[in-house]
């Protein structure tokens, strides 16, 4: 449980008490509202006794009758009595260690030079303040005299009893699984669904028998006399509208038209950067190029090509404008290719309509009755600009949170908002955010990123049911550097912890990266998590393994790992996407209860907890809810 955490509100000066700059100096009683800097936490000496702990990990001390926070270690100095009012147990008085009381004096500062004689309890009094506790106890401590008072040293909350409940040791408070929004079934509406951004395209002329090609993979002319296709004859889309895109080429440059010549020399696209295509309705793989110049596009016998071909067309084999047409593999299905797909006011209707009814407050009640006590809710950079983000992205994200939020709250689940898709795409999938596939996230990023956090931490700091904060999801090594990782995880620590003393915050490992590379970065702030995705599925040892192979890999491999970034003095651990799934042929039920249950028994070791990828899901394994239906999970074995 947490270190229960205290904001002071002086009744004469109408101000909450601070230390100024998180700590290291005065105490002041002048702020109009309270946040990190004006939340103290509780260490118990006794049932009365306590030290304040304050942002930046001092703890509040005297210096002479003036109330400062420069301590780095409590002792008797730092010991102060919390005196409750018997009428009003939220109105407290603080006695100093020198035997005088705490009083606001009209110049907001704070000094313990007052008298406990003359105290009346009113709003007359310097030396009263109203308490608020940030968070309330379970009913297990009902008995306890001050229980709401009652901390340890450790963030765990203990009776005289012996017993305690706590974030961490082997068993984590956190049994979560993750909201994800997508089903491919949104797809199924939009024109032209097999040309989407980021669909890659090659393009063979009818007549030349050759692919086209950007020849050096950008940055001069396109040729027709490829006689087989591979990079440098592979184009990106990115859609305009469902017969309209720029061509993206291997150097990341857009194909226009110089004159009549084909080039890929633009570093960024517009007007003459976009062409239509015009598919044979006989046959859609067939395909004409129109330019911006209103021709299309030919190759020519010498192999080049030239936006200057104007007459009809029969589609016949000899006719130079005539491509035939091969898409490479799938392309991504975000939001951003959903949204773009069909357009702002489809899209709009869709996402709305989807968001009203795949996850609804049920869905949080059979969380709640089936053991998970916590929901991991991605959400993509535009949410901070809702309800009109921007293109193509559409608005609701924001209010499909809210509601979120007031379900978990009424069903006791906790919420990590997961930052799953940073400005830039800070990975090359799709639930990235990113259009084509890119990874451009990076230094230039940081202010953007902190900015979003900022946003949903000032948003959600108050209510109830906020967990924690993940700060970015699934960042790629080497694409995404240790450097820039960790400046934007240092700003958005800071930024959380402007609106909540509270929130936990997650950072990520890199994906491709150590399990341990943050661990000493981490260390040193307060109410930390670490986060690792160990996924059997996509582990390339265990390509053609069995049964027991994967289940010997959890407890070795991914073990071992979990170990590594495990520390008893370091941040919070958190296996925050995980799934009994994997690549092994003809498994039975009992395999994959076995599967499941073989994880569970190491996440547990988790400091933090785990979250399953993912709640619904149109593959079964990948369902929590079908898992659960079905007998292949219960959170009895967890």
């Amino acid at each position: 449980m947490d270190d229960t955490q205290l904001q002071l509100k002086s009744v004469t000066q109408n101000a909450f008490v601070a230390a100024e700059d998180g700590g290291g100096a005065a105490l002041f009683a002048s702020r109009s509202s309270a946040s990190g800097w004006e939340t103290f936490k509780l260490h118990p000496i006794n049932q009365n006794n306590f030290n304040l702990k304050v942002f930046s990990n001092q703890f509040v001390t005297l210096a002479g009758v003036n109330v400062v926070a420069t301590a780095s270690t409590p002792g008797q100095s730092e010991t102060f009595q919390l005196v409750r009012n018997n009428v009003d147990k939220n109105r407290m008085r603080i006695r100093a260690s020198n035997g005088f009381l705490l009083q606001a004096n009209k110049d907001g500062s704070m000094t313990a030079d007052f008298s406990e004689s003359t105290t009346t309890w009113g709003d007359d009094d310097p030396s009263v303040f109203v308490v608020t506790i940030i968070k309330d106890l379970p009913s297990l401590f009902d008995d306890i005299p001050n229980k709401d008072l009652l901390a340890n040293k450790d963030g765990s909350l203990t009776a005289n009893f012996g017993e305690s409940t706590t974030w961490g040791d082997d068993d984590p408070s956190v049994f979560a699984v993750t909201i994800v929004k997508g089903l491919p079934s949104l797809f199924d509406g939009i024109p032209n669904k097999d040309l989407l951004d980021s669909t890659r395209v090659q393009f063979k002329s009818m007549a030349q028998k050759g692919f086209l090609a950007a020849e050096n993979g950008g940055g001069g002319a396109l040729v027709a006399n490829r006689p087989s296709a591979s990079d440098w004859e592979t184009f990106k889309l990115w859609r305009i509208d469902e017969n309209t895109f720029n061509f993206k080429v291997f150097n990341n440059q857009f194909v226009t038209v110089a004159g009549v010549n084909v080039v890929a020399t633009a570093s960024m696209p517009g007007q003459s950067e976009t062409f239509q295509l015009v598919r044979n309705d006989a046959d859609n793989n067939k395909m004409r190029i129109r330019a911006p110049n209103g021709s299309f596009l030919q190759a020519n016998k010498d192999g080049s090509v030239t936006a200057d071909f104007v007459k009809s067309t029969k589609w016949g084999e000899e006719d130079p404008s005539v491509f035939a047409v091969t898409i490479v593999g799938q392309a991504l299905q975000g939001e951003y290719q959903i949204c773009n797909g069909y357009g702002k006011d489809t899209a709009t209707q869709i996402m709305n309509e989807h968001r009203s009814t795949y996850i609804v407050e049920r869905d949080f009640a059979f969380m709640a009755a089936n053991g998970l006590n916590a929901v991991r809710i991605p959400v993509g950079w535009w949410i901070a600009s809702d309800p009109n983000p921007p293109a193509p992205f559409v608005g609701g994200s924001l209010q499909a949170l809210d509601n979120a939020f007031t379900w978990a709250e009424r069903h006791n689940i906790g919420v990590i908002i997961d930052l799953h898709a940073a400005p830039g795409a800070q990975n090359p999938w799709e639930h990235g955010g990113s259009r084509d596939g890119s990874r451009t996230w990076g230094d230039s990023n940081i202010a953007e990123t902190v900015q979003v956090i900022d946003f949903l931490a000032a948003r959600y700091a108050r209510r109830s049911g906020l967990l924690a904060v993940e700060l970015m999801n699934e960042p790629v090594a080497p694409g995404v550097s240790l450097d820039s990782l960790k400046r934007y995880y240092q700003q958005g620590y800071n930024a959380v912890r402007k609106h909540s003393p509270t929130a936990y915050v997650i950072m990520s490992n890199r994906i491709a990266g150590h399990w341990d590379e943050l661990v000493d970065f981490a260390t040193p702030f307060s109410r930390t998590v670490l986060d690792g995705h160990p996924y059997l599925v996509f582990e390339p040892k265990l390509d053609k393994s069995n049964v027991q192979q994967n289940i010997d890999f959890v407890n070795k491999e991914i073990a071992g790992d979990l170990s590594t970034m495990t520390r008893p003095d370091g941040p919070l651990t958190f296996v925050g996407e995980w799934v009994a799934e994997w690549k092994v042929k003809g498994a039975s039920k009992e395999d994959f209860q076995r599967c499941a249950n073989a994880q569970m028994a190491v996440y547990r070791k988790a400091t933090f907890g785990w979250a399953y990828w993912s709640y619904k899901h149109v593959s079964n394994h990948w369902s929590m809810e079908w898992m659960i239906n079905n007998g292949y999970i219960s959170l009895k074995n967890a």
